[in-house]
């Protein structure tokens, strides 16, 4: 996504890349640009030569396909711990295979999750059988392009109940965890598609009349976004060492996306019809660039919004300004305490 490639002056052992990486350096990589926010430049950064992670612990909500499948295989190269967080054990199990295939020695491992299902996270995260975790990615989500609208077994609607209520539970469940370690991060992700949209706070799951699944989706992303954002500044006041960033893959296609059979297949002829696409957008492993930076780069900070380079929708990853609707603290205090109330939890979710 955004900043050009550069090589970082901690590189990832030889036998931690991903087979399908280069092991060339190209003299002709363009310098990024600066971010527009104020802090510097964190350094040299190449996204097929990422920073060793040895010895720390990555939790990744699906991880078994689309972004999450390339973020998990991007942070194994990297020599850490990554757990797959998938609703579907056949579905993760291929994706640990997959990732195993392409990454030499991949310390990788899924436990069953289902964000759709909040009584049953405390005993997810219990099989985490972990004393401490360096990141979550809040990644899984559920995308309905039809109606008629669904719900959650807690009878919240599908995509708000899962893409923004189902992280925000989460965050309680893995608190502990985060807080044992020495500096962990939170990554939640985003859409490009949130930038157009605004939160009805008096109908944040969409049980009107007019429902319309796509600007549903955009606002249960859009409720994401602020939660990751709102929760850095309650961290910050709390003392806390965790941070909370938010990155988004701006507009990543399947079709543009290579193939990782079984769990992603994609025909030549799809890919060759894609390839007019490619000069506005990208693939999906190109979409987890500012994700994967998020987590790793020693230089990121809470608060931070990620995304990709060229006008937010491809490109090598860098941070850009946050949107001005993502700024409204009074929307941002107005959801927490709604989404406290719709999963029943306290406002410190845990970091308290």
């Amino acid at each position: 996504m955004p900043s050009e490639d550069q090589r970082p002056t901690d590189q990832r052992p030889a036998r931690h890349r991903p087979r399908h990486e280069s092991r060339r350096s190209s003299p002709t990589r363009h310098q990024p640009t600066s971010p527009t926010r104020h802090r510097p430049s964190s350094g040299p950064w190449d996204v097929h030569r990422l920073p060793s992670a040895e010895g720390r612990s990555f939790l990744v909500t699906g991880g078994n396909a689309g972004i999450g499948y390339f973020v998990a295989e991007q942070l194994a190269g990297t020599g850490a711990t990554v757990v797959l967080g998938s609703r579907d054990h056949t579905k993760a199990e291929a994706a640990a295979a997959c990732i195993r295939s392409r990454v030499p020695d991949a310390r990788v491992r899924h436990i069953r999750l289902d964000l759709a299902d909040l009584p049953s996270l405390g005993a997810a995260v219990d099989t985490l059988a972990l004393g401490h975790l360096d990141a979550v990615v809040h990644n899984a989500g559920v995308a309905l392009d039809d109606p008629p609208r669904r719900v959650t077994k807690d009878g919240h609607e599908l995509m708000f109940g899962t893409n923004h209520l189902g992280h925000f539970a989460l965050t309680r469940w893995l608190a502990p965890l985060l807080a044992a370690a020495p500096a962990a991060r939170v990554v939640t992700v985003g859409s490009f598609a949130a930038k157009s949209e605004w939160l009805d706070l008096d109908d944040l799951q969409s049980a009107g009349d007019d429902y319309r699944p796509k600007r549903t989706y955009g606002r249960s992303k859009l409720a994401q976004m602020y939660f990751g954002l709102t929760l850095d500044r309650r961290l910050r006041a709390l003392g806390s060492p965790v941070r909370s960033l938010v990155a988004h893959p701006g507009g990543a296609l399947d079709s543009l996306t290579p193939a990782r059979p079984p769990v992603h297949v994609r025909t030549s002829g799809e890919r060759l019809r894609a390839l007019p696409a490619g000069l506005l957008v990208q693939g999906k492993d190109a979409g987890a660039w500012p994700v994967v930076r998020a987590v790793l780069d020693p230089g990121a900070t809470g608060g931070e919004l990620w995304g990709p380079r060229v006008f937010g929708l491809r490109g090598e990853p860098r941070t850009e300004p946050v949107w001005d609707h993502l700024k409204d603290t009074g929307v941002a205090a107005r959801l927490w305490d709604a989404s406290c109330e719709l999963v029943g939890m306290e406002p410190g979710l845990g970091f308290e």
